[in-house]
């Protein structure tokens, strides 16, 4: 099937200017010549200078607020985009990043895109904030239906650093929650909306090298309207580029140190 638009998503750690490792990032992104991308962790007006300067021929959106951290997108000029900030994506927190919400309109069909990147921590009000963004997410399915004119009528995905590393309930250790039950919890909450977890090439999406004590974690991630078509790569929807497909754990320690601890998703919305 033809392609509607393609998509990169990547968590940037801590993007703040540093011409060099800018330079570097540039170059991965460039190659992959997406319609859309999102960048997440992106500190420092800078970088939203060094970015427009660095790729031509798009325009771009960036979140505002009280927080740090941002997320930034960029779409092609030539395609027609709506972006609004979703300030209830923050779960009361202030200081939570917003859901950065993207409505592009593709062969006379809209695509409803919501970046998000959730709160982090394997404590348990991490896990409460992270788990009512996520409820916040599916449920806003149902929003976009009205307005698409019914039941399952929207084009809705969102995806990003979701952050899915579980609850490690110190004092009760038989109450911590695992970071695959977390995961599962949030397939029921998309099913119910009528969406899924796009399968992935790689399941790990986080490793910060053999130093770390945490291990390769899997935090990124699509979730998508159920009839919505992906290109395929071999029996997955969403590829993963970066750290993960690289041989030795040598080369992939060194990608991290030059780029970032996280991989990029890379996946293809297909034509219906």
């Amino acid at each position: 099937m033809p392609k509607a638009f393609s998509l990169v998503s990547w968590n940037v750690e801590h993007f703040k200017r540093d011409d060099a490792r800018v330079d570097r990032v540039m170059a991965i992104l460039r190659g992959q010549d997406p319609d859309i991308f999102a960048l997440y962790e992106v500190e420092g007006k800078e970088v939203f200078g060094a970015l427009t300067t660095a790729m031509p021929g798009y325009t771009f959106h960036i979140t505002e607020g009280p927080q740090v951290q941002e997320i930034l997108l960029g779409v092609r000029s030539d395609m027609s985009a709506f972006f609004t900030q979703k300030l209830e994506f923050r779960s009361g927190a202030s200081l939570m990043r917003p859901g950065a919400l993207l409505t592009v309109t593709v062969g006379g069909r809209h695509y409803t895109i919501l970046f998000l990147h959730t709160a982090s921590g394997n404590d348990p009000r991490g896990l409460g904030l992270r788990d009512d963004m996520l409820v916040r997410a599916c449920e806003f399915r149902a929003t976009l239906d009205r307005a698409a004119g019914g039941s399952g009528a929207a084009n809705y995905l969102f995806l990003g650093d979701l952050n899915t590393m579980g609850m490690r309930y110190r004092h009760v250790p038989a109450r911590s929650i695992a970071p695959a039950d977390e995961l599962a919890k949030l397939g029921k909450e998309a099913a119910r909306a009528k969406m899924r977890i796009l399968k992935k090439t790689a399941s790990h999406t986080w490793w910060n090298g053999g130093a770390s004590a945490i291990p390769p974690s899997n935090l990124d991630h699509v979730v998508a309207a159920n009839h919505i078509p992906f290109r395929l790569f071999g029996d997955s929807e969403v590829d993963v580029r970066g750290w993960p497909a690289l041989p030795t754990p040598a080369e992939q320690e060194q990608w991290i140190r030059d780029h970032s601890d996280h991989a990029l998703l890379y996946l293809e919305v297909e034509r219906m």
